[in-house]
């Protein structure tokens, strides 16, 4: 692969990496039609969610309104602004100072069966008692260093396990650490969950989480678990505080890990003793199976893995020993000793090693019940996340398809957990958004051993399986942030496989589920890195190049940048008027988000023009009934609400309501999102009782079909609360959005636009329900958070800004 094609998908990753976290409610449409040819296997799908606030003022003798956003449908390769009324209003936010009591963020790895205490650390548990331990028990930074497969990050999670459940420390910290993003993703993580930091920056969160590290009080353990490179903690490293520490794991031994008092701590082999204490316990059930330990754990060189390996092995042939396994060993590193390359990071003697106990081990798994599903499932695990690939991806279609015309998700269940059998994986159903975890180490011998057309068969398989677990409509913000994990590292190991036939869609998928999940800024950012990939691969005229491209304006306009939407998109559709046509569904996407992002702009009677000649070619061209067709109409009547209209919004939504109930069906999300906006327009147009009625039946309906923690849902449930309090009732207007915001907290994140718009609404109702101090005062602490998290031009911001004048002025009056 070109040095240039990589370093740009080398900077796409990079940015994925810090950016799997967070919440968004964003409304976009992808235009179907784009599936021609190869594109159909390539085209980047759509997802639907919560859209843009509509944000207007009432007289002066009145507060500014409470939010109305929109929410939009999807259609294929390219976002198409769709609308959806959504009422809100926000409570304050005021940000804590310190966490819960308790708090653990990330995931340990589980402890490993027949865990070794090691001699260099004597009892990792015993906190200051001897000179050994104090390496990691006392305060500072401590960083374990040594080979690939001795155990580093198996000590480093006994040493959290032990002072978690000691109580030594109240906050613990798992951070992998492959990259630099991957860490300032952790600290972001942390920083959201623990002090209560809300925002899409994830490296200004990162500072802001080492600052209130150094300025706790609480017993802190922070883990960074194989680190690669030691620049990547340049300027991360937490400040040694009384009552913090830090444990680092890596196979590097520079001089940089040995500043600012760090201590570092050489992680070498099993002893003898220690290997054959191993062994012995893991073969305990038959303990005539040890005979020959010793004689193996040396003939394994005392490396930890390959023992763990070996062990496992064993344990599971009745009828075999130490003795005849070493036999049989010393055959098999005949045939395999240059399987593994000297990149691998162990001595050569260690690579042989762990080729042929894992080409022992792996066969043995085959040939267990199901027959011949353990290597195909261990050869795609190989391409994904080292910490954990959600269950769902092994039980996709494309997987099964891969495995064979007779397998299905019990098999699958059954193969993996022969890999679990004989320690080539760890296998947990309970945690099924990290069900399967394997060691890095062994992921890339498993990687190695493959042909390079092996290799591009899985790529595409594991793509397309992480493409049919990938939920349309986002409902598990953990199960989102897996998925974007896996798929980063996906891209990462098969390079510039994924742009073969043209581009995966999965390529796509990760930045749309950034802006999907509230992480809007980060889409921009990844969207432009992409773009740039797609033109380097695929050349600056292919559809993914205009697709991605395409996307950049989209999530432009959903940061607030209005105007730079609408630039974005006019270059956009004049490329796609030269090379695609001016009938193409793409082209018309382009120029209906043109028209779209223009009405938000303030500039809705043009907008109406722009939409109505889109509806007109797409009547042409698509039909009436045809997806696009029908958010086209919808955006319209939308429009023509926002321009004073408001009768003729609420007739013609009810007029694509109709056909979105024959077209579609009554449970389909772009019906429900017709249902919502004409309950929207309704109270706007006078009838607040009526959106209210007519909200209640879509909430029964949200629920049974998208959940409760749905963003839909959760809009719905605060639209309930505005126009209950436009009708009068405020008390339950507050009690309605309270709830709201607590339940938006939890699934959403606290930076969540919606969120955010929530604790607008909330201190709105409360100053109309006669504590306008109380209101000045939430809003002025949501202000700080606008201004951090949208930006001081953001309308929101300005909205709030607003709403604060109003209320002073009430107060002043009062």
């Amino acid at each position: 692969m070109r040095g240039a094609v990589w370093v740009a998908i080398a900077a796409t990753l990079a940015v994925l990496l810090s950016l799997v976290g967070n919440i968004a409610t964003n409304t976009v449409q992808l235009p179907t039609g784009w599936a021609v040819g190869l594109w159909a296997v390539v085209g980047l799908m759509g997802v639907t969610s919560v859209g843009l606030a509509v944000r207007q003022h009432r007289a002066d003798s009145s507060p500014p309104t409470p939010t109305s956003n929109q929410v939009r449908d999807v259609h294929g390769p390219a976002f198409q602004a769709g609308s959806i009324g959504k009422v809100e209003i926000h409570p304050p936010g005021t940000r804590a100072t310190a966490g819960p009591t308790r708090h653990r963020v990330g995931n340990l790895p589980p402890r490993a069966d027949g865990f070794q205490a090691r001699t260099e650390l004597g009892t990792v548990a015993e906190a200051a008692d001897t000179g050994a331990t104090a390496v990691l028990t006392g305060r500072g930074s401590h960083v374990l260093s040594g080979l690939g497969g001795v155990g580093k990050t198996q000590l480093a999670a006994e040493h959290a396990r032990t002072l978690w459940e000691r109580e030594e420390i109240n906050i613990l910290v798992w951070v992998e650490a492959m990259t630099q993003e991957a860490i300032i993703a952790g600290y972001a993580r942390a920083a959201a969950q623990i002090a209560h930091v809300t925002t899409d920056d994830a490296e200004q969160a990162a500072r802001e989480w080492l600052d209130w590290l150094a300025g706790t009080d609480q017993q802190w353990l922070v883990v960074l678990d194989d680190l690669q490179d030691p620049a990547d903690l340049r300027g991360l490293w937490p400040q040694p505080t009384p009552s913090g520490r830090v444990v680092v794991t890596t196979r590097r031994r520079d001089a940089a890990l040995r500043g600012d008092g760090r201590r570092i701590l050489e992680i070498g082999l099993f002893t003898p003793a220690e290997a054959t204490a191993f062994l012995t316990h893991r073969l305990a059930v038959r303990p005539a199976q040890a005979e020959g330990a010793a004689g193996l754990a040396k003939a394994l060189g005392y490396l930890p893995l390959a023992l763990a390996q070996a062990a496992a092995y064993i344990a599971d042939q009745p009828g075999l020993t130490c003795s005849s396994y070493e036999s049989k060993l010393v055959d098999q590193r005949k045939r395999l000793q240059q399987l593994l390359p000297d990149s691998s990071g162990l001595p050569d003697d260690h690579s042989a090693i762990v080729t042929a106990t894992w080409s022992m081990s792996i066969e043995a798994a085959d040939s267990l019940s199901p027959a011949g599903m353990a290597r195909p499932l261990l050869n795609l695990a190989a391409l994904l996340d080292p910490n954990g690939v959600p269950d769902r991806v092994f039980a996709a279609p494309a997987v099964l398809a891969y495995l064979g015309d007779e397998v299905d998700a019990d098999a699958v269940a059954g193969g993996l957990s022969c890999l679990h059998r004989l320690s080539l994986i760890t296998y947990s159903p309970d945690t099924p958004h990290q069900a399967v975890r394997v060691h890095a180490l062994l992921q890339r011998v498993v990687r190695e051993s493959l042909r390079a057309d092996q290799l591009a068969v899985i790529s595409r398989v594991a793509a397309d399986a992480l493409r049919e677990a990938w939920p349309e409509v986002s409902r598990d913000t953990s199960l989102s942030a897996a998925l974007r994990s896996n798929a980063t590292i996906l891209v990462a190991v098969t390079g510039d496989l994924l742009w073969q036939l043209g581009g995966h869609s999965v390529l796509h998928k990760i930045g749309n589920d950034l802006g999907d999940t509230g992480q809007v800024a980060a889409a921009v950012t990844y969207f432009r890195h992409l773009a740039t990939t797609a033109t380097q691969q695929l050349g600056p005229d292919h559809p993914q190049t205009l697709a991605a491209r395409h996307n950049i304006g989209y999530w432009r306009g959903n940061t607030g940048d209005l105007a730079g939407a609408v630039e974005e998109l006019k270059a956009v559709l004049e490329d796609r008027l030269r090379v695609l046509g001016p009938e193409n569904p793409q082209t018309l996407t382009t120029r209906h988000n043109i028209g779209y992002w223009r009405g938000k702009a303030g500039d809705p009677a043009g907008a109406v023009k722009d939409l109505e000649a889109v509806l007109k070619d797409r009547l042409r061209v698509l039909g009436p009934d045809h997806p696009d067709t029908l958010t086209a109409r919808s955006n319209i009547a939308r429009l023509r609400g926002d321009a004073g209209d408001l009768a003729g919004a609420v007739k013609d939504l009810e007029a694509v309501l109709k056909d979105r109930l024959r077209v579609l069906g009554l449970d389909h999300l772009s019906t429900l999102i017709t249902r919502h906006n004409v309950a929207f327009w309704r109270g706007k147009a006078g009838d607040p009782a009526g959106a209210v009625k007519d909200l209640e039946a879509l909430l029964k309906d949200e629920l049974r079909i998208l959940g409760p923690d749905h963003p839909h849902t959760l809009t719905t449930r605060s639209n309930i609360g505005y126009w209950r309090g436009d009708a009068g009732d405020l008390t339950g207007a507050v009690k309605d959005l309270e709830a709201v915001l607590k339940d938006r907290l939890r699934v959403l994140g606290p930076d969540h636009p919606d969120t955010l718009t929530t604790r607008h609404n909330l201190a709105y109702w409360r100053g109309d329900a006669g504590d306008p101090a109380g209101a000045v005062k939430d809003l002025e602490a949501l202000l700080k958070d606008r201004l951090r998290v949208l930006g001081p031009d953001h309308p929101s911001t300005l909205i709030t800004r607003s709403s604060i004048a109003y209320w002073h002025k009430r107060l002043d009056t009062d």
